[in-house]
C-alpha cells in the first residue's frame, strides 16, 4: 500500500500546497480521496495515470475538495476511456447534482460511465460502502458545517498458510495450496482436507483512515480505532482555536488527541491553513500529545 499526498492545503491553495487530494495505490488499484482543483496536474507530477483510477471517495462538497473532478473526468474522456472502464465516485448526497453540473460544463465527449454512489449516512454508525475479497471501505458521518464523510479502508489479510502442515497431510505444492489458502476444502485420495487445518490464526491487515474536514468527535475516534495510519485535518494551531471551532475544523493538538484516543500507529496532519508559514509549530503541538506524528506536504509518499 502506498499513499501519495497530491494536495495538502485547506480552502486556499498556495505556492507549495495544492487543494486536497490523496492517491492510494493498493490491491492492484489506484483510488483517490477528494479531488481538489489542480489534482490532475499533481497526478502528472508523480506519474500516476488518471486512466488507472477507478474509484474516488469524496468527503464533502466544498469546492476545495471537488473542483478537480470536471477537469479530471474530461481528460479521461479526451484520452479515450471507454465503456469497459467505469469511474465510481462515492460521497454524500448531492453528488448527482455535481455530476449534472460537470456534464453541462463546456463541450466535451464522455464515452465511459461515471457512476455516483450517494451515501445517505444520517446516523452515527459506521457503514460499509464497498467490499471485495481484498478490502473493505467504511465511512461515518463526522462534524463539519456541511455533511462530511470520513473514510477507512481496511485490508483483509489472509491467515498464514502452514506449508509444512499441508505437505504432512499429503497436499502437493501447486494449485491446491492456493485453494486451501483461499478458504476452500480439497479432496486427496478420498480424504477431505479443510482450509482451517492448514491455516494459522487470523491476522489484522493495514487500516488507513481519512478524516476530511471535521471538528473532533466520537465518531472519528470510533472509525479510526487501532488504525495503521490516521490522516487527519489540522487546519489551525491552538492559537487559533476559536477560528477552528467557528469554522468546524480541528487544531493540530486536537487531531493528536483523536489519534491518541483511537490508539493509531501513525498520525499524519494535512489540510493546513495558508496563514501558517512555520509548519513545525503545528507538528510540535501534535507531538506534545501523540509522539508518532508527521505533517503531510505535496508529493509526500508513504509506504505501508
Amino acid at each position: 500500500m502506498e499513499i501519495t499526498f497530491l494536495g495538502t492545503s485547506s480552502a486556499v491553495p498556495s505556492k507549495y500546497r495544492n487543494h486536497p487530494s490523496i492517491a492510494l495505490k493498493a490491491f492492484g488499484e489506484i483510488m483517490l480521496f477528494d479531488c481538489g482543483e489542480g489534482t490532475q496536474r499533481q497526478l502528472a507530477n508523480v506519474k500516476i495515470s488518471p486512466m488507472k483510477i477507478d474509484k474516488i471517495f469524496i468527503t464533502h462538497l466544498h469546492g476545495d475538495h471537488i473542483l478537480g473532478l470536471p477537469g479530471l473526468i474530461q481528460s479521461m474522456g479526451f484520452r479515450g476511456r471507454d465503456s469497459q472502464n467505469p469511474l465510481h465516485i462515492y460521497g454524500p448526497v448531492g453528488l448527482e447534482k455535481v455530476k449534472e453540473s460537470i456534464f453541462n460544463m463546456g463541450h466535451f465527449t464522455i464515452d465511459f460511465p461515471v457512476i455516483m454512489h450517494e451515501i445517505n449516512n444520517s446516523g452515527d454508525e459506521i457503514s460499509i460502502i464497498f467490499e471485495n475479497d481484498d478490502y473493505i471501505v467504511e465511512c461515518i458521518k463526522t462534524h463539519h458545517n456541511v455533511v462530511n464523510l470520513s473514510y477507512s479502508i481496511y485490508e483483509k489479510k489472509k491467515p498464514r498458510f502452514l506449508r509444512e502442515k499441508a505437505i504432512e497431510l499429503g497436499v502437493k505444492p501447486g494449485p491446491d495450496f492456493g485453494k486451501l489458502h483461499n478458504g476452500h476444502s480439497i479432496e486427496i485420495d478420498g480424504k477431505i482436507i479443510k482450509s482451517e487445518e492448514v491455516l494459522g490464526p487470523p491476522r489484522s491487515g493495514s487500516k488507513i483512515v481519512y478524516s476530511g474536514d471535521t471538528i473532533p468527535c466520537e465518531e472519528m475516534i470510533n472509525l479510526a480505532k487501532n488504525a495503521t495510519v490516521l490522516i487527519h485535518e489540522a487546519t489551525y494551531k491552538n492559537l487559533d482555536f476559536d477560528k477552528a471551532l467557528n469554522n468546524f475544523h480541528s487544531t493540530a493538538s486536537q487531531s493528536a488527541g483523536i489519534a491518541k484516543e483511537a490508539n493509531v500507529d501513525l498520525l499524519i496532519l494535512t489540510h493546513i491553513s495558508t496563514r501558517y508559514t512555520n509548519i513545525d509549530d503545528l507538528k510540535e503541538e501534535a507531538l506534545n500529545i501523540f509522539e508518532n506524528t508527521k505533517v503531510a506536504y505535496d508529493f509526500r509518499t508513504l509506504e505501508i
